[in-house]
């Protein structure tokens, strides 16, 4: 594989430092461009970051001392200098969709992590491991677009990434018809530390805003399949969720409760985790762990301290898997949310877009 010069727009936010914790020593990308705001423009990303920087790993030195461009203004510049761009800008989402919408235009491929185009029909909103077919959708997109490179691909909500990955491989076998979730999501989903945000400290806080509505809505996407120029979600499975902030710095936890159209014995469901392999693990792409599903058959595993760095922050934890008096099964499932569900999942999906030869 070659090597792809990659840029980050929303650099000096949280899930943009994790963007350039993860990149460095890529073996595939190189960061060629730092961008924010006009704010942090014209400074170095160690001056723009300050003491802000939130990831225990230390700012990449090949990073420092990058000049930061302006996401808005430099978009012509930025198109000389990279393959593509990861993009985690903290804009409304008519703001987002509008950047977004520049770069592609401009025939630079953005792999989002923002929510803004999450339900545009044509763009492919893609966990590697689970859908890695709709990546088809781009040729459509290009075409409304006007593009012959520029496209936009997303990454799905970060709490999804903990459920969706165990029900998923279970639907075609058995048939997942009704969903009951209540996710325990880390403060750095919100973009804060304990510093920023001591109100979380000693506390649990039962709402976060949109984030039910995406539980429910956005897992049908993922289920959906192409048709024509558009991708076209599934009626079923029927999500309901609950969606609580607790005091965790990172990793997002599920409780989920399930009922099957066909109900399977508790060793067929294990089976079927055990041996799931995606389209990532096909390819070998560089973050995709090894085991994507990993059951833990210990009654206080998996837990967010212990499990939520598993292969590299990559891997699902799953575990507590048992008989329901009301559903046909409940268990427990934990990813890591800046991770697997941010900047990481991002990364993958570039991989397999590169992968696949979308980026050529």
């Amino acid at each position: 594989m070659k090597k792809f010069s990659v840029g980050i727009i929303g650099a000096t936010g949280m899930v943009g430092q994790r963007f350039a914790s993860i990149l460095e020593n890529h073996p595939w990308f190189d960061v060629k461009v730092l961008a924010a705001s006009s704010r942090s423009a014209g400074k170095t990303y160690k001056e723009a970051i300050g003491t802000k920087w939130t990831i225990t790993k230390p700012m990449p030195k090949s990073m420092k001392d990058i000049v930061i461009l302006d996401a808005e203004t430099d978009i012509e510049k930025i198109g000389k200098l990279v393959d593509f761009v990861f993009c985690a800008v903290s804009l409304s989402k008519e703001e987002t969709k509008a950047l977004e919408d520049k770069y592609a235009k401009a025939e630079i491929p953005v792999v989002s992590n923002n929510s803004a185009h999450r339900h545009t029909p044509d763009v492919p909103m893609v966990i590697p491991e689970i859908n890695a077919d709709h990546i088809k959708i781009i040729e459509a997109q290009r075409k409304r677009l006007g593009t012959k490179r520029g496209f936009i691909a997303v990454k799905s909500n970060c709490s999804l990434q903990s459920y969706v990955p165990a029900l998923y491989p279970l639907d075609e076998k058995y048939g997942v018809e009704d969903v009951l979730v209540c996710t325990y999501q880390a403060i750095s989903g919100a973009g804060k530390t304990f510093d920023t945000w001591p109100e979380m400290v000693d506390n649990v806080i039962p709402f976060i805003g949109g984030e039910e509505e995406k539980s429910e809505i956005e897992p049908l996407k993922i289920w959906g399949k192409i048709e024509g120029d558009k991708i076209v979600p599934n009626i079923k499975p029927n999500f309901t969720a609950q969606c609580i902030r607790v005091s965790v710095t990172d990793g997002h936890m599920a409780a989920v409760f399930v009922r099957f159209k066909d109900k399977p014995s508790k060793e067929e469901i294990l089976d079927i985790w055990k041996n799931y392999k995606g389209r990532a693990q096909e390819l070998k792409l560089p973050s995709a762990p090894k085991q994507f599903l990993h059951y833990f058959v210990e009654d206080n595993l998996p837990q967010t301290k212990l499990q939520r760095d598993l292969e590299g922050g990559m891997a699902i934890s799953c575990g507590r898997l048992r008989e329901d008096t009301q559903y046909d099964y409940k268990f427990i499932c934990l990813s890591h949310n800046t991770i697997r569900g941010a900047a990481g999942g991002a990364v993958e999906l570039a991989e397999l877009l590169c992968a696949e030869g979308y980026m050529d």
